[in-house]
């Protein structure tokens, strides 16, 4: 990956985790890794532990953003979080899985677009 990509990237990550936090949700934990990956954000909805894949695209020539999260992505993801709630012994009422969209702008704020419940 390119440094500029990387830092897209970490850009998006930034403002995904202000908007779901001015949201009302609580971050637990970001960039979460380990052997078999990466969680981008992991947050607390009310009893509720979120995990988020962040995408960030600067075009669509390849679609929107959140196109980028295929089966492959959500089998990965969901392994994961399995594992990091093992690891963690973090109890919920439930888990969810959202994708949250940033689109930077030529000019002006980037857009974000949280998709609750995305897979």
């Amino acid at each position: 990956m390119t440094i500029q990509r990387r830092a897209v990237g970490a850009y998006g990550e930034r403002l995904a985790a202000r908007h779901l936090e001015d949201s009302g949700l609580e971050l637990l934990q970001r960039n979460w890794r380990c052997a078999n990956g990466e969680i981008d954000l992991i947050l607390r909805d009310g009893d509720d532990v979120v995990f988020c894949e962040v995408k960030t695209r600067r075009t669509e020539t390849f679609g929107p953003p959140a196109a980028a999260v295929d089966h492959r992505k959500v089998r990965r993801l969901r392994h994961l979080a399995t594992r990091w709630l093992t690891e963690t012994g973090i109890r919920a009422a439930s888990v969810r899985f959202d994708v949250v969209e940033v689109r930077p702008q030529p000019r002006g704020a980037a857009l974000v677009t949280h998709l609750r419940g995305a897979f």
